[in-house]
């Protein structure tokens, strides 16, 4: 893989904006004195961010269809009990029985799409993740359960309810997140979760929250306190809960992260999950950025990503300036906007106008319209004929199938 230097480049960044030079070396972020033999990218008019983190994500679930329902859950658990009679819906037969596979290949693909370079899967780890050819980064030092009120349960196919809490915790080593869906709901079983918890002993400062729509102000404080933190799906909490958190004391202590859970009950993608979050809370468009980079690689234990820092894996995405607030354009983009999407510093979906740097890295691509867009795709990230029939992305066509 050739290097890369980035002239003339804009880069946004949670604590501010930088116009250097950026030399992207064997797949880290580098001095450019050390970028020998390199193309060289005159950028001007692109600005350049950190590859984004989805903090929580079911790579496997979301091409199923979501459940229709007429009002609020009190807890995710009324909703997994509802969601047992919609297995019978002949579109999540056809959905769920394609092999999980294509399905984790597919939410890859999703992620990558909307510039999440690096995903926290929510459930088994699969073979497949260390594969090169799969799209995206997935964080495999973790540990996790799913909830306090699920037991173990193989036969959906839609998430293994497991490995029992107590156990899962006691194992994860302290300098490694330990994950658990916690308070999602409205109602006081949702409440009395994290006291639950703390009394299990299985609250730590590696202990990761996602949802917490039932955390009170108390348990908050508990959070921050011990050095905890939260994963906001505030999509997902609207779809099934009606309401989401307040995520202002919890960012301001720097224990939140964001993530998009799946399309069965969350937003699109990650971008889309940014302007919910601008939506239903205060934070500005470049704290939002700080949740979907710094803060999440922090909470996630994961110092090689969500930055621009020489020494991090080269991931980043670029995006063509329109000479307004850059916190603001990415919040306002779409993921066709998104020029390029890089990845151990060579493109993996892009314009046309960057089939040089495909071409200086090696990457063999393949033309695709993305909601109307040219593109060009990593050929490794295509899915193969197989697995197109079996999932479809919506909104990706492509134009050259290998």
């Amino acid at each position: 893989m050739r290097n890369v230097v980035i002239s003339h480049a804009t880069l946004v960044l949670p604590h501010g904006i930088r116009r250097t030079s950026l030399a992207l070396c064997d797949g880290r972020v580098a001095p450019a004195a050390n970028a020998s033999d390199a193309l060289e990218l005159a950028l001007p008019d692109h600005l350049i961010f950190p590859g984004l983190i989805n903090a929580h994500e079911h790579l496997q679930l979301n091409s199923i269809p979501p459940l229709p329902h007429a009002a609020p859950f009190p807890n995710s658990y009324a909703w997994v009990a509802a969601f047992q009679a919609h297995l019978a819906d002949p579109a999540v037969v056809v959905a769920t029985a394609v092999g999980s596979a294509h399905r984790h290949q597919h939410g890859g693909l999703k992620n990558l799409l909307s510039g999440a370079t690096t995903v926290q899967h929510h459930d088994p780890w699969q073979a497949t993740f260390g594969d090169p050819e799969f799209p995206v980064r997935v964080a495999r030092k973790f540990g996790w359960s799913h909830s306090l009120g699920l037991g173990i349960d193989t036969a959906v196919g839609l998430s293994t309810y497991g490995p029992p809490v107590l156990e899962s915790f006691r194992v994860t080593p302290p300098d490694q997140p330990w994950i658990i869906h916690l308070a999602e709901g409205t109602d006081d079983v949702a409440a009395a979760e994290l006291s639950r918890l703390a009394a299990l002993g299985c609250l730590a400062s590696n202990t990761v929250i996602v949802h917490g729509v039932g955390l009170t102000d108390a348990d908050t404080d508990v959070v921050v306190r011990c050095g905890a933190g939260v994963i906001w799906c505030p999509s997902s909490n609207l779809a099934l809960l009606g309401r989401t958190l307040d995520p202002r004391r919890l960012f301001d202590a720097g224990r939140l992260a964001l993530g998009s859970d799946s399309r069965l009950t969350g937003a699109r993608d990650l971008l889309a999950e940014l302007r919910v979050a601008a939506e239903y809370s205060d934070l500005t468009p470049r704290e939002l950025l700080r949740l979907v980079t710094e803060d999440a690689a922090r909470m996630l234990r994961m110092p090689l990503v969500g930055g621009l820092v020489a020494g991090q894996y080269a991931d980043l995405l670029v995006l063509r300036d329109q000479g307004s607030d850059p916190y603001q354009q990415l919040l306002a983009a779409s993921r066709a906007d998104l020029c390029a999407v890089v990845i151990d510093g060579a493109p993996v979906v892009g314009d046309p106008d960057f089939a040089d740097w495909f071409d200086a890295c090696g990457v063999e691509t393949v033309r695709a319209r993305l909601d109307g867009r040219d593109k060009l795709l990593a050929r490794r990230c295509v899915p193969s004929a197989e697995r197109e029939d079996a999932v479809r992305e919506p909104g990706l066509q492509l134009l050259a199938v290998p």
